[in-house]
């Protein structure tokens, strides 16, 4: 059985937003409907929906590059190092992305990592409407130790 840790998600969680070019418009709406909620939160996103975001919500985004120039990555990166508790991606499974292999990357560093994935609003409205969203949550992160001392 592998083990696991258990790591607190403070109430204040960190939030990465994100949406290809045909979701954005529903991610703007979807975030302006729970803008006062949101902005109880740190929030990230990828640079054009970071900007998009900033402008609509009138609260302060952390914005990385635009995710075909590596924002996804850096989004990817943020979670394996602990500092995203929470991924909203309104991905678009109709239009071929060029940067579809950092897509799929930072979706499987959300499931290895153990956080919340959303990936349309109604996944969201559910995330968002627990109760969970509110407290400390202490989630469960698997024990990578015995992968990271294995020998070679």
């Amino acid at each position: 059985m592998k083990k696991s840790l258990k790591k607190n998600m403070e109430k204040k969680k960190r939030i990465a937003l994100v949406a290809h070019d045909n979701k954005k418009q529903d991610l703007i709406e979807w975030a302006k409907f729970n803008r006062d909620s949101l902005a109880n939160h740190e929030v990230f996103a990828t640079g054009t929906t970071g900007k998009l975001l900033e402008k609509e919500l009138n609260f302060t985004i952390h914005k990385m590059q635009s995710g075909p120039l590596g924002g996804d990555q850096q989004l990817g990166a943020k979670i394996s190092e602990g500092k995203i508790d929470l991924l909203i991606f309104f991905w678009d499974p109709l239009e071929p992305q060029p940067h579809d292999p950092d897509v799929k990357a930072l979706l499987r560093i959300a499931v290895v990592w153990n956080i919340p994935i959303a990936c349309n609003r109604a996944s969201a409205d559910f995330i968002f409407s627990s109760h969970l969203m509110k407290e400390e949550y202490p989630r469960i992160v698997p024990d990578y130790n015995d992968y990271r001392e294995r020998k070679i």
